[in-house]
């Protein structure tokens, strides 16, 4: 077992830009890193989830270039990072002015991961493991959540989450570069970009990733996924 989460992510990991949002480096994981050759197996044998927090997801990497391209989503509020992984969306949303950012994961690893990643850029993010679905939304400004649609149940359960969030006057942001689970309709598009990737995580080099929102009240008769 692995007692000291934060020594394994330096040792296996190493500082690099994520390629959509430069401005900003984390420990991730690549072919010349120890962990990106570990199997399943290996994984298993200690006591690791899979580490998702290692890698730089395509639509996490949408929101944080959205926010730091349009700092006023961000700046002055209060933010959660929904499925945090690395942290790279709350840490996004700190350099663009957030008061304060919450970065919330099921797997206790990242809160190693979040703390780390928030050391090399320079700002504090707050980390919880509670799963923040078994209660009603938190009352805050801005809610952001990348890569939350690979399995229907769960796609079901956060979109419902964030719709509630939504309706109680939280700005929701939802990054996605096409997953099986994304709805095709009823959320409004904000931003495209072309997000580099490999082929190790994702079925393209470069995944078109959108940054969605939710429409207001009178606009949802006539959305679509645009």
């Amino acid at each position: 077992m692995i007692t000291d989460p934060r020594a394994f992510i330096l040792d296996n990991t190493r500082l690099q830009h994520p390629p959509h949002a430069p401005e900003l480096i984390l420990h991730l994981a690549d072919e010349i890193t120890p962990i990106w050759r570990m199997t399943e197996e290996a994984l298993g044998e200690l006591g690791l989830a899979p580490p998702f927090w290692a890698f730089a997801w395509a639509g996490g990497q949408a929101i944080a270039r959205y926010l730091l391209d349009h700092p006023h989503e961000a700046a002055g509020r209060t933010c959660i990072d929904f499925a945090t992984g690395s942290g790279m969306v709350a840490i996004a949303a700190m350099k663009a002015g957030a008061l304060h950012a919450l970065g919330s994961d099921i797997d206790p690893f990242c809160a190693a991961a979040v703390e780390a990643n928030g050391l090399a850029n320079g700002v504090e993010v707050a980390f919880t493991e509670r799963d923040l679905l078994e209660a009603a939304p938190p009352k805050v400004d801005l809610i952001c959540a990348g890569d939350i649609c690979y399995e229907k149940p769960l796609a079901e359960r956060v979109l419902a989450w964030l719709q509630a969030a939504h309706d109680q006057g939280t700005r929701v942001l939802i990054g996605d570069p096409g997953r099986t689970y994304f709805p095709k309709e009823g959320l409004v598009r904000l931003a495209d970009y072309q997000v580099a990737t490999t082929r190790e995580l994702e079925d393209q080099e470069v995944k078109r990733t959108g940054v969605w929102t939710f429409p207001e009240q009178e606009d949802r008769a006539s959305t679509g996924s645009a």
